[in-house]
Order: C-alpha cells, then structure tokens, then sequence
C-alpha cells in the first residue's frame, strides 16, 4: 500500500494506492487501484468523497514527477485528502512560495 502526495493545480492531494510505478510515458508516475476507507461511521469527510468523486471510475493516472510531494510505502491505508496551498497573492500570512519547476530534460546518451 503507498501513500503518494501530490500537487493538482492550488492543491495538494494525498491519495492511497495498491500500485504504483515509472511509467512508460517519459516523466511521470502511474497510480493504479485507488484504497478509499470503508466509512462505517456518520460523519463523512467532504475531501475524501470529492476525491472519490474525481477518481471514480479511474483504472490508472499519470502524475508528473514534478508535482510529486512524496511517496510512502504504508501498512494500511489512511484517509485521503484534498489540502488547499496558500495563495501567495492572497492575505495569507503564509511566506512560502512554491517553486515553477522546469520541464525535465530526458537523459541523453553515455556523456562519460
């Protein structure tokens, strides 16, 4: 079971999958078979299900390596989530600024 966080547009997802790896599209990780909890309980988390909603019906997705926050190998699965990323043009007192990150050159031949 892996946790992987990532960026999406002003928001950072975490999500939990059975099955990650590089994938064949040069630049990106492939995500497949999406863990959602059981929820048994009456209190339901608005993020969890907007995810379930967004990845309803989803075999497989493509995450750029470079929106990639971090990637966990974890016994069982948690709750996903949907976490807002502070504006910085917004009255936030947050200082932090992410970082555009440049396209990723594919590796050339043997430079040695």
């Amino acid at each position: 079971m892996y946790k992987v966080i990532f960026h999406n547009a002003n928001q950072v997802f975490e999500v939990f999958a059975r099955q990650i790896y590089q994938s064949d599209m040069w630049g990106f990780i492939e995500i497949e078979e999406f863990v959602f909890g059981e929820r048994s309980q009456i209190v339901v988390d608005p993020s969890e299900e907007k995810l379930k909603t967004e990845f309803a019906g989803v075999k497989r997705t493509y995450i750029p390596y470079q929106a990639v926050i971090r990637i966990d190998e974890v016994e069982k699965e948690g709750a996903p989530k949907i976490s807002q990323v502070p504006n910085s043009t917004s009255n936030s007192t947050s200082n932090v600024t992410r970082l555009p990150f440049p396209p990723m050159a594919p590796p050339h031949g043997d430079d040695a």
